[in-house]
């Protein structure tokens, strides 16, 4: 694990945007730990997640020309990545976001923000479904750019409704790569790594990883 993946783990248990226990999701499982990334709410905790995002799409060595948040966790997403890689990188790249409903006055439309154009490097908190990130595609191929990457803070290595997780068919379907920050794995070793603190919590974790987990 590099030193930023376990410093976002830090921050996210911190911000008590990764917490443990017992959560029903949306999908009628019962999980030990849920994770929400609306808890990032201070500019310290976001000025941090930025520069964590920058640095997993740098490491990534995917090449894109601009940032685009989904609304709405992805709005805040993007800010703070565009000015991290400027701040820590000195690479000053373009962002954009959309809103929900299109404006109509003003100028207008759905995206605010620079133009679509070129690579388009996706920000976003998770992937359940993966229906929001399909829609933020047909909106960037409308503007005949080209989708480079979906950065997402925590990839939950979890089948769907099929035997693959919803992160692996959005990548087979589309052949756009998803970054994650970190893996259902990375906090696996985490916890274990700190059994005294979290007692119990790592089996449990195990234990719904073997029941809906995914090697992916």
């Amino acid at each position: 694990m590099e030193s930023y993946q376990q410093q976002f783990i830090e921050l996210a248990l911190e911000c008590q945007a990764l917490k443990f226990g017992e959560f029903t999701l949306k999908s009628g499982r019962v999980s030990p730990y849920f994770f929400n990334a609306g808890q990032f709410r201070t500019g310290l905790a976001l000025a941090k997640l930025g520069r964590f995002y920058a640095q997993a799409l740098i490491d990534s060595g995917v090449p894109f020309d601009m940032i685009f948040g989904p609304a709405y966790k992805g709005i805040p997403l993007a800010v703070a990545t565009a000015s991290a890689l400027a701040d820590r990188y000195e690479q000053d790249y373009p962002f954009a976001y959309n809103r929900k409903e299109a404006k109509t006055h003003g100028e207008g439309g759905t995206v605010v923000g620079a133009a679509l154009e070129g690579r388009v490097a996706i920000v976003d908190d998770v992937i359940t479904a993966g229906t929001a990130v399909r829609e933020v595609l047909a909106m960037i191929s409308d503007a005949k750019a080209t989708a480079a990457a979906i950065v997402i803070g925590l990839n939950r290595q979890e089948r769907g409704q099929g035997e693959h997780s919803a992160i692996a068919e959005l990548e087979q379907q589309t052949g756009i790569q998803v970054v994650s920050l970190i893996k259902l794995d990375d906090i696996m070793s985490y916890l274990q790594a700190r059994s005294q603190e979290y007692p119990g919590i790592y089996d449990k974790v195990l234990a719904y990883r073997k029941k809906y987990g995914v090697n992916e």
